[in-house]
Protein backbone atom coordinates (compact mmCIF):
# COMPACT_ATOMS: atom_id res chain seq x y z
CA UNK A 1 0.00 0.00 0.00
CA UNK A 2 1.60 3.35 -1.27
CA UNK A 3 0.42 6.46 0.63
CA UNK A 4 1.73 9.56 -0.75
CA UNK A 5 2.89 11.48 2.72
CA UNK A 6 4.97 13.94 0.70
CA UNK A 7 1.74 15.53 -1.56
CA UNK A 8 1.17 18.18 1.27
CA UNK A 9 3.85 20.20 2.69
CA UNK A 10 3.13 19.45 6.49
CA UNK A 11 3.47 15.45 5.42
CA UNK A 12 0.06 14.98 6.77
CA UNK A 13 -2.61 12.83 5.12
CA UNK A 14 -6.08 12.85 6.74
CA UNK A 15 -7.22 9.67 8.40
CA UNK A 16 -11.10 8.45 8.53
CA UNK A 17 -11.94 6.32 11.19
CA UNK A 18 -14.97 4.13 10.88
CA UNK A 19 -16.39 1.46 13.34
CA UNK A 20 -15.59 -1.85 11.84
CA UNK A 21 -18.98 -3.03 12.82
CA UNK A 22 -21.70 -0.43 12.95
CA UNK A 23 -19.99 1.15 10.01
CA UNK A 24 -20.44 4.27 11.84
CA UNK A 25 -17.76 6.83 10.80
CA UNK A 26 -16.73 8.21 14.30
CA UNK A 27 -14.09 10.89 13.56
CA UNK A 28 -11.58 12.58 11.36
CA UNK A 29 -7.39 12.84 12.52
CA UNK A 30 -4.59 13.34 10.38
CA UNK A 31 -1.72 10.78 10.03
CA UNK A 32 2.20 11.15 9.44
CA UNK A 33 4.24 8.32 8.13
CA UNK A 34 5.45 7.80 11.82
CA UNK A 35 1.62 8.04 12.90
CA UNK A 36 1.08 5.05 10.55
CA UNK A 37 3.72 2.95 11.30
CA UNK A 38 3.23 2.96 15.02
CA UNK A 39 -0.59 2.33 14.47
CA UNK A 40 0.38 -0.84 12.37
CA UNK A 41 2.86 -1.71 15.01
CA UNK A 42 0.81 -0.98 18.16
CA UNK A 43 -2.28 -2.02 16.90
CA UNK A 44 -4.22 0.80 18.68
CA UNK A 45 -4.46 3.85 16.24
CA UNK A 46 -2.53 6.76 16.17
CA UNK A 47 -2.51 10.40 14.77
CA UNK A 48 -0.14 13.35 14.53
CA UNK A 49 -1.71 16.24 16.85
CA UNK A 50 -1.00 19.29 15.21
CA UNK A 51 -2.40 21.26 18.27
CA UNK A 52 0.00 19.36 20.69
CA UNK A 53 2.70 18.98 17.69
CA UNK A 54 3.19 14.76 18.40
CA UNK A 55 1.98 11.75 18.10
CA UNK A 56 -0.93 10.80 19.95
CA UNK A 57 -2.66 7.93 20.48
CA UNK A 58 -6.21 8.11 21.02
CA UNK A 59 -7.33 6.94 24.17
CA UNK A 60 -3.69 7.62 25.64
CA UNK A 61 -5.10 9.61 28.53
CA UNK A 62 -8.90 8.10 28.59
CA UNK A 63 -8.37 4.96 28.24
CA UNK A 64 -10.83 5.18 24.88
CA UNK A 65 -8.85 3.62 22.50
CA UNK A 66 -9.88 2.77 18.68
CA UNK A 67 -8.67 -0.79 18.30
CA UNK A 68 -6.76 -1.15 14.68
CA UNK A 69 -8.99 -3.31 12.18
CA UNK A 70 -7.45 -2.74 9.25
CA UNK A 71 -5.81 0.49 6.84
CA UNK A 72 -6.92 1.51 3.39
CA UNK A 73 -5.44 4.01 0.79
CA UNK A 74 -8.00 5.91 -1.10
CA UNK A 75 -7.70 5.90 -5.21
CA UNK A 76 -5.03 9.18 -5.01
CA UNK A 77 -2.90 7.54 -2.36
CA UNK A 78 -3.59 11.00 -0.19
CA UNK A 79 -6.30 9.95 2.68
CA UNK A 80 -6.61 6.57 4.88
CA UNK A 81 -9.42 4.96 5.69
CA UNK A 82 -9.02 3.60 8.84
CA UNK A 83 -11.57 0.55 10.46
CA UNK A 84 -11.37 0.03 14.47
CA UNK A 85 -13.19 -1.34 17.44
CA UNK A 86 -13.80 1.61 19.73
CA UNK A 87 -13.19 0.98 23.13
CA UNK A 88 -15.24 3.47 24.53
CA UNK A 89 -17.03 7.03 23.29
CA UNK A 90 -14.62 8.45 20.45
CA UNK A 91 -15.24 12.04 21.18
CA UNK A 92 -13.82 14.20 23.99
CA UNK A 93 -17.27 15.29 25.12
CA UNK A 94 -18.31 11.87 25.35
CA UNK A 95 -20.03 11.28 22.50
CA UNK A 96 -19.73 7.73 20.16
CA UNK A 97 -19.04 10.15 17.31
CA UNK A 98 -17.48 13.50 16.43
CA UNK A 99 -20.39 14.83 15.56
CA UNK A 100 -22.82 13.81 18.09
CA UNK A 101 -24.26 10.71 16.38
CA UNK A 102 -24.70 7.81 17.97
CA UNK A 103 -22.35 4.18 17.30
CA UNK A 104 -24.68 1.41 17.20
CA UNK A 105 -25.97 -0.93 14.35
CA UNK A 106 -28.11 0.33 11.98
CA UNK A 107 -30.47 -2.51 10.29
CA UNK A 108 -31.95 -0.05 7.52
CA UNK A 109 -35.83 0.30 7.30
CA UNK A 110 -35.56 -2.40 10.11
CA UNK A 111 -34.57 0.51 12.28
CA UNK A 112 -36.96 2.96 10.88
CA UNK A 113 -39.69 0.32 11.34
CA UNK A 114 -38.30 -0.43 15.31
CA UNK A 115 -38.64 3.77 15.97
CA UNK A 116 -42.34 3.29 14.66
CA UNK A 117 -42.94 0.57 16.75
CA UNK A 118 -41.54 1.66 19.68
CA UNK A 119 -43.65 4.80 19.30
CA UNK A 120 -46.90 2.34 19.08
CA UNK A 121 -46.11 1.09 22.24
CA UNK A 122 -45.05 3.86 24.18
CA UNK A 123 -48.49 6.37 23.26
CA UNK A 124 -50.68 2.73 22.66
CA UNK A 125 -53.62 4.65 24.09
CA UNK A 126 -53.11 7.73 21.91
CA UNK A 127 -52.70 5.65 18.56
CA UNK A 128 -55.37 4.28 16.85
CA UNK A 129 -53.32 1.68 14.51
CA UNK A 130 -52.58 -2.31 14.33
CA UNK A 131 -49.70 -1.98 16.16
CA UNK A 132 -50.87 -0.42 18.87
CA UNK A 133 -54.28 -2.78 19.34
CA UNK A 134 -51.90 -5.85 19.71
CA UNK A 135 -50.09 -4.08 22.49
CA UNK A 136 -53.16 -3.61 23.67
CA UNK A 137 -53.90 -7.47 23.23
CA UNK A 138 -50.99 -8.63 25.43
CA UNK A 139 -48.43 -10.57 25.15
CA UNK A 140 -50.37 -13.88 24.02
CA UNK A 141 -51.91 -11.72 21.38
CA UNK A 142 -48.73 -10.80 19.95
CA UNK A 143 -47.37 -14.62 20.58
CA UNK A 144 -50.33 -16.09 18.66
CA UNK A 145 -49.74 -13.69 16.05
CA UNK A 146 -45.99 -14.83 15.51
CA UNK A 147 -46.83 -18.47 15.68
CA UNK A 148 -49.60 -17.92 13.04
CA UNK A 149 -46.70 -15.95 10.45
CA UNK A 150 -44.27 -18.77 10.74
CA UNK A 151 -46.73 -21.08 9.71
CA UNK A 152 -47.77 -19.16 6.98
CA UNK A 153 -44.29 -19.04 5.96
CA UNK A 154 -43.66 -22.59 6.04
CA UNK A 155 -46.84 -23.11 3.65
CA UNK A 156 -45.57 -21.16 1.05
CA UNK A 157 -42.12 -22.54 1.06
CA UNK A 158 -43.13 -25.47 -0.48
CA UNK A 159 -44.35 -23.42 -3.26
CA UNK A 160 -43.10 -21.59 -6.07
CA UNK A 161 -44.79 -18.20 -5.60
CA UNK A 162 -41.79 -16.08 -4.68
CA UNK A 163 -44.00 -13.14 -4.09
CA UNK A 164 -46.26 -15.05 -1.70
CA UNK A 165 -43.54 -16.12 0.47
CA UNK A 166 -41.61 -12.97 0.55
CA UNK A 167 -44.87 -11.35 1.96
CA UNK A 168 -45.22 -13.82 4.65
CA UNK A 169 -41.70 -13.48 5.29
CA UNK A 170 -42.38 -10.03 5.96
CA UNK A 171 -45.20 -10.35 7.89
CA UNK A 172 -43.83 -12.75 10.24
CA UNK A 173 -40.68 -10.54 10.49
CA UNK A 174 -42.87 -7.74 11.41
CA UNK A 175 -44.90 -9.33 13.58
CA UNK A 176 -41.83 -10.77 15.81
CA UNK A 177 -39.94 -7.46 15.83
CA UNK A 178 -43.85 -6.78 17.40
CA UNK A 179 -43.07 -9.21 19.83
CA UNK A 180 -39.34 -8.73 20.27
CA UNK A 181 -40.63 -4.97 21.42
CA UNK A 182 -43.17 -6.36 23.95
CA UNK A 183 -40.39 -8.42 25.71
CA UNK A 184 -38.37 -5.49 25.90
CA UNK A 185 -35.54 -6.32 23.23
CA UNK A 186 -34.68 -5.06 20.01
CA UNK A 187 -32.49 -6.02 16.68
CA UNK A 188 -29.65 -5.25 18.83
CA UNK A 189 -30.21 -8.00 21.10
CA UNK A 190 -30.88 -10.83 18.72
CA UNK A 191 -27.45 -9.56 17.05
CA UNK A 192 -25.26 -10.17 20.12
CA UNK A 193 -27.13 -13.15 20.77
CA UNK A 194 -25.48 -14.24 17.27
CA UNK A 195 -22.49 -12.91 17.85
CA UNK A 196 -21.39 -14.53 20.96
CA UNK A 197 -22.81 -17.50 19.19
CA UNK A 198 -20.46 -17.30 16.12
CA UNK A 199 -17.61 -16.74 18.99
Amino acid sequence: MRIDFQKYKDGLVPAIVQDFETQQVLMLGFMNEKAYEATKKGGHVTFYSRSKERLWTKGEESGNFLELVSLAVDCDSDTLLVQARPKGPVCHTGTGTCWGAENRTKFGFLTTLEGIIQDRKENVDKEDSYVSSLFRSGINKIAQKVGEEAVEVVIEAKDDDASAFLNEGADLLFHYLILLKAKGFGLKDIEETLKKRHL
